[in-house]
């Protein structure tokens, strides 16, 4: 087991990554002065798959499967089933889940009673490595992503390594995609590391994946404490996302995985970076070729540019007017740049869904 602090100015947690944690979760609860009542959150298909064990040990809410569970109703009957079991401000919320899951869980503690307590235990690669850590939570509203939401930090993240053996191949590879942005914004070594080592990390190899999840949420940890509230130095954990957004809006939610567009975004701030001579066509390649190893995305079949175009353009990354996109400097350095033209994020996109067609 590895232990990862969080330390930020107003709370600190700890992210415990290793094999079988949840065996044992009331007792790492109970080392982090965590009390009930307990409320579990999960979706069906998670619970069904990974989550039987927890079934007699607390209480259990369900939420439905899928983005679609990111809504005021699914909020408002969690509520409802927070307050008939009578929880109170001392009381504990468990996201057992992926980043739906955490996103909604997280977001029903920050306002139920001005705010409760939170446990991430994330299921999915994408979320043991970024969205189970940092405090973000929200739903989707009139279909932008994550419109409503709050910042509340867990008071524990368990990412316990056993559970990734339930993904399945799509879902493993979404968060390998989000794993890889680590290493173009922040660790060069980890770059190297992701792109040298992907056969066992393709393979699930239980130490390879260990060391990935422990590394990015690492650096997410730093990055978080640095700046909680996403005024500047946050803003790069966005990298691949202003477009990646875009095209899972454009898709209603359904057509892509979040680490999927997340790799279409991630292309895309490197080929628009390499048209504003802000990263050299070596380094641009070579994020495109790290991306290609981990396997073909899927198809952008269906998804229009005009829907796409109009989700960006009402991202929550827009300042004084204008869309704010983080483009690789080069591999481990990436900068906020506030002054792409529309014309070539429009270009870019389109190049992306065209190719994608053609590659049938």
């Amino acid at each position: 087991m590895q232990t990862i602090p969080v330390r930020l100015a107003h709370a600190e947690y700890d992210i415990i990554v290793g094999p079988d944690l949840l065996q044992n979760l009331e007792e790492h609860l109970k080392r982090a002065g965590l009390s009930g009542p307990f409320l579990v959150i999960s979706q069906p298909r998670i619970f069904k798959a990974a989550g039987q064990f927890l079934k007699k040990r607390f209480p259990l809410a369900l939420i439905p499967d899928g983005e679609r569970a990111k809504s005021m109703t699914t909020v408002t009957r969690l509520l409802d089933r927070m307050a008939a079991l009578n929880m109170t401000r001392q009381s504990t919320v468990i996201a057992f889940g992926g980043g739906v899951v955490g996103d909604v869980a997280g977001f029903v503690a920050a306002i139920y009673m001005r705010g409760v307590s939170v446990v991430q235990a994330p299921t999915t690669l994408l979320a043991q490595v970024d969205s189970s850590i940092g405090g973000k939570t929200g739903i989707n509203f009139r279909s932008v992503k994550n419109l409503v939401g709050a910042f509340h930090q867990p008071r524990l993240v368990v990412s316990d390594s056993t559970l990734l053996r339930t993904l399945s191949d799509r879902e493993y590879a979404s968060g390998l995609y989000e794993a890889l942005k680590y290493g173009v914004i922040r660790d060069a070594g980890l770059f190297e590391s992701f792109v040298d080592g992907i056969q066992p990390l393709l393979t699930r190899e239980p130490d390879a994946v260990g060391r990935l999840v422990s590394r990015c949420a690492a650096i997410k940890a730093e990055v978080v404490a640095a700046d909680e509230r996403e005024s500047n130095l946050r803003r790069i954990l966005n990298f691949g996302h202003t477009v990646g957004h875009a095209l899972e809006a454009a898709g209603n939610f359904r057509r892509l995985k979040h680490g999927e567009a997340v790799g279409y975004g991630m292309i895309a701030a490197a080929r628009i970076g390499l048209a504003l001579n802000r990263v050299s066509q070596s380094d641009a390649e070579r994020i495109e070729s790290a991306i290609a190893l981990i396997g073909r995305l899927p198809s952008l079949e269906g998804i229009k540019l005009r829907p796409a175009l109009h989700a960006l353009q009402h991202d929550k990354k827009i300042r004084d007017g204008a869309v704010h996109f983080v483009l690789p400097r080069g591999i481990g350095c990436v900068e906020i740049t506030p002054d792409v033209p529309l014309e070539l994020v429009r270009e870019t996109v389109k190049a992306l869904i065209h190719e994608s067609k053609n590659r049938r």
